[in-house]
């Protein structure tokens, strides 16, 4: 498979900091792991086209990186998720539009009324 985003000269799995750090011959770009959990491309995040929220992601890890060919990453989060794969293209959006995918992500879970903290329901107050 031939493909047009660059390719990471160098990844490094940051453990403490919980993030993934992508080095581009011009640029780096560090990514957290639940940033990378929320938004796989696998098909139990997608949804077969139907987006499911993840929630409660925010302690999640990478415990480990497999090499998928010469196209992609598969990322194996310690919740067990392992059924994405991360390829250079969809790495190098996730890396230009990280904060605008974030907000995005606080935005819906806002909006559903759920928590990023797996130990933190959210209460919603009604007026009476």
């Amino acid at each position: 498979m031939a493909t047009t985003a660059p390719i990471p000269q160098d990844i490094k799995l940051h453990k403490r900091s919980k993030t993934l750090e992508l080095v581009y011959s011009d640029q780096s770009y560090t990514l957290g792991c639940e940033f990378l959990r929320v938004h796989s491309p696998s098909a139990e995040v997608r949804g077969h086209g139907k987006p499911i929220l993840q929630t409660g992601k925010k302690h999640v890890a990478i415990t480990g990186i497999d090499v998928v060919g010469n196209y992609a990453l598969k990322l194996i989060f310690d919740d067990g998720h392992d059924s994405g794969l991360y390829t250079w293209e969809y790495l190098h959006y996730l890396s230009l539009n990280q904060d605008k995918l974030w907000q995005q992500y606080l935005a819906e879970l806002h909006q559903a009324g759920a928590s990023r903290d797996p130990d933190t329901s959210v209460v919603k107050l009604v007026d009476l």
